[in-house]
């Protein structure tokens, strides 16, 4: 019995190996799942609509109106005088594309009955107001 008593303890030992394996899928699923915003993004707020629905949307064609009424063509400032010439450009390519407009609330409404009346100029319809 006594040699029972004496027989030396085994110290207990941390398995890192396993502990590593989970940390490295955790670290994975955050990058997978990870939603990246784009950087030429600008500093808008969309206003909010009620009855807006759902904001899908599939084109390539983004139209922003910033606070001082700077126009951007999908992330690129652009001159007003030249909207129309780039969105006749775009009608040659596809004329069923549609167009998202997104105008922040604070812009003025002559901007984006400018930038609506271009778009129907230009033979581009299919145009949305994207709202929050």
């Amino acid at each position: 019995m006594s040699a029972i008593l004496r027989r030396p303890r085994r110290r207990p030992e941390l398995n890192l190996v396993p502990l590593i394996d989970v940390l490295v899928m955790l670290i994975f699923f955050a990058f997978v799942t990870m939603q990246f915003k784009s950087a030429s993004t600008l500093n808008i707020t969309l206003p909010k609509v009620d009855t807006a629905g759902k904001n899908e949307f599939k084109g390539t064609v983004t139209i922003t109106i910033d606070k001082e009424g700077v126009i951007s063509f999908n992330g690129k400032v652009l001159p007003d005088d030249q909207l129309p010439g780039v969105l006749d450009q775009v009608h040659n390519i596809d004329k069923d594309i549609p167009v998202l407009i997104k105008a922040d609330e604070a812009s003025q409404i002559k901007k984006l009955a400018f930038v609506m009346d271009s778009c129907r100029k230009s033979g581009l319809n299919k145009f949305s107001l994207q709202s929050r």
